[in-house]
């Protein structure tokens, strides 16, 4: 986690030094939407948007010389902006876990960072899973339209006893009350959300990991493909650098 603090503060002053005029038209006609999703994008005590994905983007807004106040993004649940960002136009949606399923659906920038998408449990439960037919005898708690029960739905298909909630923090108490046996969601993500709810991370444990994949900006469909494009570039850019550094 310390390293992709790091990266962030890195990504804002290696942007500043590189200019993209592909950046430069459109970007202020941008709806942004995201959600509370620590460590990439959260909103802090003190009231003000932080995390990795929010840093990297206000970089590259910097690095393209378009005034950007990030107060201007959106914080929404997540299923009401994964709504807006599919049927709304010109709209950014971030972080989101790129998948086949999703691929089609939006147009993509980044990658911003890794991610293993788990099944958690209660480890005085003693879950074990090991097929996704085992899945079928749990209760999963997921977010509609986030990527946890999204690849549970993939795998159990109408034989799965599924709960959902618009807020993570509402199922990292259910789990520890036992009103749901599995929670599907981001591995970091989960256990920043069970640290804000008093809970201890150590008191749960993984026991089946439904994907490893990287999280994006994802644009609806119909954003100029040139917004989707100078954003990639400042990216693209910035591991061509990283890159460079690390040589011999």
């Amino acid at each position: 986690m310390e390293q992709l603090k790091r990266l962030a503060t890195a990504l804002c002053c290696s942007f500043l030094l590189w200019q993209s005029p592909l950046m430069a038209n459109n970007l202020e006609d941008i709806t942004i939407l995201t959600e509370g999703y620590p460590p990439y994008n959260y909103l802090a005590e003190n009231g003000e948007l932080q995390g990795i994905a929010v840093d990297l983007l206000v970089a590259a807004y910097k690095n393209a010389n378009v005034d950007f106040d990030k107060n201007s993004i959106k914080l929404q649940p997540w299923p009401r902006a994964y709504r807006s960002a599919l049927r709304s136009a010109n709209t950014m949606l971030f972080s989101m876990t790129r998948t086949r399923s999703r691929e089609k659906l939006f147009k993509w920038a980044g990658p911003i960072s890794k991610t293993r998408i788990v099944l958690l449990a209660k480890k005085t439960k003693r879950v074990r899973v090991a097929t996704a037919d085992e899945m079928t005898q749990y209760i999963i708690g997921g977010i509609r339209n986030d990527i946890g029960l999204l690849l549970v739905r993939e795998l159990v298909a109408d034989s799965g006893q599924l709960l959902t909630s618009p807020y993570a923090s509402s199922l990292a108490n259910m789990l520890n009350l036992g009103r749901i046996d599995l929670w599907a969601y981001e591995e970091n993500v989960a256990s920043h959300f069970l640290r804000r709810e008093g809970l201890d991370p150590a008191d749960f444990e993984v026991v089946y990991t439904l994907s490893e994949a990287e999280l994006y900006y994802a644009f609806s469909l119909n954003t100029e493909q040139q917004i989707v494009d100078g954003l990639q570039s400042v990216l693209d850019q910035f591991r061509l650098t990283i890159e460079n550094t690390k040589s011999p």
